[in-house]
């Protein structure tokens, strides 16, 4: 009776595995993907056997391809014609040479300079006007952060000042549109230019990206309580006129990468000629003398390829002699030690152990 039991309760037990078994296989079965040859990764794949020939053709025809660009780079970089001319110590009064933050910060000291440029070649039109500063760290991540794009782009967001400390709100706790550490920092030297007589008009439309003139700065955002406070750190806006169009400002939000960076003033659409003296008032009105900084300004044309830049070239050639010198360093490797291709010999497990 017992073994009778005994054999029930096993079989029994021996039942509940095996079901319990095909569940599980069931339940492996709904988990596993539906088979395909993406899956599986069996879909047809060239794999190129790199052979001495190929891998010296490439290494030739890339540098062949390379250098003459690098070439090309480098001579259209030449024909861009530079003019520049650092600023901010010439334009400090001979008597305060040793105390340049107080001459800055006194509002009643004149900040009107002028400087002449001389023309060293012929300067076709149309010449961009840069203003470069030196030691301006605009990627510091607090600085960065100090905006609000919500505010930017809709005058119903006026309110959303998050992120914008320390300039979010006036004293009596008003919104500044925009807020923010970039804004209140514009850039506030202005530049007028004249040829003898003659005024050379800078064209200041369209020196800001299209795309954040018309995603990012709204039309019908205007300028609030905009360096209203006790201490004012750049230039003004006129709250007559939209986020939109205030260029200067779209040009001076979007923060430079480096310490070192020009910014687009404007562009003069007017040819000048080879030892043509070029005058130039400015008002030297942005601190850089707090933080060690540089104002340059700088006239450039520009070809095809931009600005004045050997960087590109000078990676082109560089790339291109590495692969020409790479493809002849294989070519006489090839010849003076051979190799025979898929030779099993060289395999570490059929070499012998003197030869290791």
């Amino acid at each position: 009776m017992s073994s009778h039991a005994a054999g029930t309760s096993n079989g029994g037990s021996g039942d509940a595995a095996a079901a319990a078994a095909a569940a599980g296989a069931a339940r492996r079965n709904t988990r596993m993907p539906k088979y395909s040859k993406f899956t599986q990764q069996e879909l047809p794949a060239c794999k190129p056997i790199l052979t001495p020939k190929w891998v010296v053709s490439v290494f030739f025809i890339v540098g062949v391809i390379f250098v003459p660009i690098g070439v090309v780079s480098l001579l259209a970089a030449r024909d861009v014609v530079e003019i520049i001319d650092r600023y901010d110590e010439a334009c400090v009064p001979a008597n305060m040479t040793d105390n340049k933050l107080a001459y800055i910060q006194n509002e009643t000291i004149s900040k009107e300079c002028i400087r002449n440029l001389t023309v060293m070649k012929d300067m076709k039109q149309p010449i961009f006007v840069y203003y470069e500063l030196d030691n301006f760290y605009q990627n510091h991540r607090r600085y960065v952060k100090s905006r609000n794009d919500a505010q930017l782009r809709d005058k119903r967001k006026a309110n959303q000042t998050s992120a914008c400390e320390p300039e979010k709100t006036t004293a009596n706790g008003q919104p500044i549109v925009p807020c923010g550490l970039i804004a209140w920092s514009l850039f506030n030297d202005t530049y007028s230019f004249t040829r003898g007589i003659k005024n050379l008009t800078v064209d200041k439309k369209d020196i800001s990206w299209k795309s954040d003139r018309e995603h990012k700065f709204g039309k019908d955002v205007f300028p609030s309580n905009f360096q209203n406070g006790a201490l004012k750190g750049g230039a003004t806006l006129n709250p007559l006129i939209p986020l939109s169009e205030q260029e200067d400002l779209i040009v001076w939000m979007r923060t430079a990468a480096l310490p070192t960076f020009r910014k687009l003033y404007g562009r003069i659409y007017f040819d000048l000629k080879e030892n043509d003296t070029i005058t130039v008032r400015l008002s030297n009105n942005y601190n850089t003398y707090s933080f060690g900084g540089k104002k340059k300004l700088v006239l450039s044309t520009a070809t095809w390829l931009g600005g004045k830049t050997d960087f590109l070239g000078f990676a082109y050639l560089i790339v291109g002699g590495l692969c020409i010198f790479l493809a002849f360093a294989f070519t006489l490797l090839y010849f003076i030690k051979p190799r025979k291709l898929g030779d099993h010999n060289y395999l570490s497990w059929n070499r012998h152990p003197a030869g290791r």
